[in-house]
């Protein structure tokens, strides 16, 4: 901020979460610093593939200012504590991939190490018997967790699920409110500084123009900034991640409980999405259109949705990779515009929201920096990276060999990336550790766990405690959990008694 003078100019071109995301970020961290205008076309949609986030979207909204409390009402959202897999390693498996913690370490030794040699012992067969968020919410309970010590009720996290086509008109109005432009209109043509190369300036239908010192492309899919007018490449990672549509079908709620997760269920060519709200059920069918057609996809989905559709199934394409780079010149791409990773693990939003701080971070009050620039870029590619690694990790890790679809996926060559986590799991039971980035260990153990990948060792020193101590200390631990669990209100009972007391409040 040293030397600054006036504020910095931005556009924004694309609203939706990730326009709305960035305008009102900017406007609530960047106080005084930068004069941001957004321009967006109301005849172009929003993608809305996704309904369900990581913890990460909590500290987004706290950061910016927003009250949890309504902004769930306006999205009419219920909380969410992991996602449930099923039938990805094998027909009929199932587990949790939990926010949260697994068990407690002991002498500096990660839980996990001692549930393996357990494991192998014939004892303790499902390590999602040692996560308060696992059993909360197989058993369809919720509680905030508490976040000011170390105790059992502090060892879980929580999202939340949410109308997509709801977010990004609160954020629009929360960010209006704090001082962003909104210009309705479509962007007609983008003009290119002949000597720096930067973007100049964009031009509406109606001929108005509007210059900029940066620009931040959230115009989805097309890329019109980063894509289109400056031409930065993209890098396709379809041969990784083979799925690149999606159908989707709302439906009516079902009676009975909220189920505090989302579910993910493989089939035949890809998985389906089940993700509860307050006022209706999102489904999905997430699936690589060279091994089934959009109709029969249709179908699968109208086979395995569970309620009274609300809609026809919608077709949705997209691919998966990411452009080289992020930030070209005075283009900062966020969202679609930069990259797309499927929903399986909720990261869509994260990405953006990412993107959006590390912008904040290192916003140009001074004039773009190289360096602040390339940081950036690395910054993002090294998040784009590893999550591509954990999401191919769930199709790879399968014995399953009943469609040509998963006969692929198991077979294929992955990242060398994905390769040494692999290899550093199967021969020691270690987790590789990084200090940056998304999907720390329990949420590696989940999945290794959970789609039968059992390393040939563990720790040694998990085998030093008494065996029949460290199995009473266990047993003690799964009743602690039981209770705490028994403890907690049903989450549709939970979120009718905040709604009562923000009448009431109000």
């Amino acid at each position: 901020m040293v030397g600054r003078r006036d504020p910095v100019s931005v556009v924004i071109v694309g609203g939706g979460t990730a326009g709305w995301s960035a305008a009102a970020a900017l406007a609530r961290l960047v106080p005084g610093g930068a004069d941001i205008r957004l321009i967006e076309s109301a005849d172009i949609g929003i993608v809305g593939v996704g309904e369900a986030t990581l913890p990460h979207v909590r500290q987004f909204i706290q950061q910016i200012g927003i009250d949890e409390a309504a902004f769930m009402r306006a999205t009419h959202a219920t909380f969410k504590l992991g996602i449930d897999f099923r039938n990805f390693g094998r027909i009929g498996d199932s587990y949790i991939h939990p926010f949260g913690t697994f068990g407690r370490d002991l002498a500096q030794v990660p839980f996990h190490h001692y549930w393996l040699q357990r494991r192998a012992a014939g004892e303790e067969a499902d390590i999602g018997q040692f996560s308060l968020a696992v059993q909360a919410a197989r058993a369809g309970r919720f509680q905030l967790p508490r976040e000011t010590d170390l105790s059992l009720a502090s060892s879980y996290g929580y999202a939340y699920q949410f109308d997509a086509g709801l977010f990004g008109p609160y954020l629009r109005d929360f960010a209006c409110q704090h001082g962003v432009t909104r210009t309705e209109g479509r962007i007609v043509s983008v003009e290119r500084d002949a000597e720096s190369g930067d973007v100049a300036s964009v031009t509406l239908e109606d001929g108005t123009r509007f210059t900029a010192d940066l620009f931040i492309d959230c115009s989805g899919f097309r890329s019109l900034l980063l894509g289109d007018a400056l031409e930065e490449p993209w890098e396709d990672w379809s041969h990784w991640l083979p799925c690149d549509r999606a159908v989707a079908m709302p439906t009516a709620s079902p009676a009975g409980e909220i189920e505090p997760y989302t579910r993910a269920t493989a089939l035949g060519a890809g998985w389906a999405w089940r993700i509860p709200l307050q006022h209706r059920v999102g489904n999905g069918y997430v699936y690589a259109s060279a091994f089934i057609d959009d109709d029969s996809a249709a179908e699968g989905l109208r086979g395995t949705a569970e309620g009274a559709a609300l809609a026809d199934p919608r077709i949705l394409r997209f691919r998966a990779g990411r452009r080289r780079r992020s930030w070209v010149g005075n283009v900062v791409a966020i969202g679609l515009a930069s990259g797309f990773l499927e929903p399986l693990e909720s990261t869509s939003i994260y990405l953006s929201h990412m993107a959006i701080l590390r912008l904040v971070d290192l916003f140009p009050f001074g004039g773009i920096s190289p360096a602040d620039r390339a940081e950036f870029n690395r910054l993002v590619d090294m998040e784009y990276d590893r999550i591509r690694d954990f999401l191919i990790l769930h199709y790879h890790a399968t014995t399953r060999d009943d469609s040509p679809f998963w006969d692929h996926v198991r077979t294929m060559q992955v990242p060398d990336s994905l390769a040494e986590k692999l290899e550093l799991w199967r021969a020691t039971g270690r987790v590789a550790r990084y200090g940056e980035g998304l999907f720390f260990e329990p949420s590696w153990v989940a999945v290794y766990c959970g789609q039968n990948v059992v390393p040939d060792r563990w720790d040694a020193r998990a085998a030093l405690p008494d065996q029949p101590v460290l199995a009473r200390a266990l047993d003690r631990l799964k009743q602690e959990i039981a209770a705490q669990v028994q403890a907690m209100p049903g989450h549709r009972a939970f979120l009718e008694r905040e709604t009562r007391r923000l009448a009431h409040a109000g």
